[in-house]
């Protein structure tokens, strides 16, 4: 038994890569041969996707669950404090997850200067903040069973306000720089709702949350096409996100879950297009089958995933340092083991990062512009089926991560002694 919190150490983390470093610079060789016709510089791949990060969420370090029930893994964490345990766990073996995204009033906070410090000790910071107004709390006065933001009563819209102003207040004692809603207002039924009246409630209600928010912070305003409100959601789709964005302000901007989409939606074109209007604010990172199934990224759509790269990379190159999405992961780990499923899909990420980045983007407007569908493709599937792993790997090294993250989180016997930590 160790003695206080157990953490995966920088020693193990050396001593495992020390035994993975042969075979990943035979593996780097071999790539960098491969790329060499391309002239493609490997050290401005490693150097843009050592830059690359993303948020833990820290409902995420939990068991998730489905309509029927949860099916907890041993050693879960009990309390915030935990949870920012096995965040930074993942950070230390990924080098990629240096930030945290709180949900409040999930995640319960009773001393926020501990809470920052302990966050400090292990090198974390705060991401973007989160509310709920999609679920009524033990001693809510009012009721949110009918929406929040846009409820037809002035007095349930005053709640869900006051609940993001004290969201925000949390935040900006942590040192979090963006407040993240989601709303399950709508209506499952005709007639029960009024689509005008109701999103102009939504509106109203942004707008007196916004001008409350500090001047360096960022609004992200998050889209769903249905559930809880099978037929009419009131913020259900891009394009109305979008006339909420403009009509709020400058810095309120739109959140991209890749989850919220309906099945065969083009969702690198939505991004295109939300890049276009200046009104790209991030990415809520997962896969899915049907619609906001919340599996692990890549798991599905390896593909999609690395178009929609394509567009971020690609923007970023002509925008600079002005084009800054924030990425986080949300992802329900009903079946996996959480810290298992945030590391893998991290890893994913920065496969599909690297394989973005090695588009040849002269090449490919070239093809565009002779309008050969064959060689743009080409360009395209050339660099999609690059094998990146090494590149991934070398990353993660020289962020100070794990080789193979997962195998060293195996092989550290982490879960088994947060188990007994955990659950005496």
């Amino acid at each position: 038994m160790t003695s206080g919190p157990y953490l995966i150490t920088r020693e193990q983390i050396e001593k495992s890569n020390r035994a993975r470093k042969r075979v990943l610079d035979k593996n780097l060789a071999a790539l960098a041969a491969s790329l060499k016709p391309a002239k493609i510089d490997l050290d401005h791949v490693l150097h843009e996707l050592t830059r690359f990060k993303i948020a833990i969420p820290s409902w995420g370090t939990m068991t998730g669950g489905t309509r029927f029930g949860k099916f907890p893994v041993p050693g879960q964490p009990r309390d915030i404090f935990e949870k920012l345990d096995d965040a930074a766990t993942i950070h230390r073996l990924t080098g990629a997850n240096p930030t945290v995204s709180l949900h409040i009033p999930w995640d319960r906070l009773d001393d926020l200067s501990t809470l920052k410090r302990h966050a400090a000790k292990r090198g974390l910071r705060f991401d973007a903040m989160n509310s709920n107004t999609f679920e009524d709390q033990p001693g809510q006065k009012l009721s949110y069973k009918f929406g929040g933001l846009s409820h037809v009563s002035k007095q349930v819209r005053d709640q869900a306000i006051r609940h993001h102003l004290e969201v925000i207040e949390i935040g900006e004692r942590l040192g979090s720089k963006a407040l993240s809603i989601w709303i399950g207002d709508g209506a499952n039924f005709p007639g029960q709702a009024d689509f005008r009246k109701s999103f102009a409630r939504y509106l109203d209600s942004l707008k007196k949350i916004y001008r409350a928010l500090p001047k360096d912070w960022t609004m992200f305003i998050e889209y769903k096409p249905f559930e809880p409100a099978f037929y009419y959601t009131v913020l259900a789709d891009w394009g109305s996100a979008l006339m909420a964005a403009n009509a709020v302000g400058e810095r309120c901007k739109i959140l991209v879950d890749l989850g919220h989409h309906l099945p065969n939606t083009n969702i690198e074109a939505i991004v295109a297009r939300l890049i276009s209007a200046g009104k790209l604010g991030g990415f809520h990172l997962n896969d899915s089958q049907y619609a906001d199934d919340d599996l692990t990224a890549a798991s599905l759509a390896p593909y999609r995933l690395f178009r929609i790269f394509h567009e971020l990379i690609s923007a970023g190159r002509e925008l600079g340092k002005k084009f800054s999405p924030a990425y986080l992961i949300d992802q329900s780990h009903n079946l996996k083991d959480p810290i298992e499923a945030l590391i893998q899909t991290t890893v994913e990420l920065q496969i599909y990062w690297a394989k973005a980045l090695l588009i040849d983007e002269q090449a490919l407007e070239h093809y565009q512009e002779k309008n050969d569908v064959l060689m743009a493709e080409s360009e395209f599937k050339k660099a999609f089926h690059t094998d990146t792993r090494p590149l991934a790997a070398m990353a993660r090294m020289l962020a100070g991560g794990a080789i193979a993250p997962i195998e060293l989180f195996r092989e550290s016997g982490y879960r088994k002694i947060k188990t007994r930590e955990r659950n005496p």
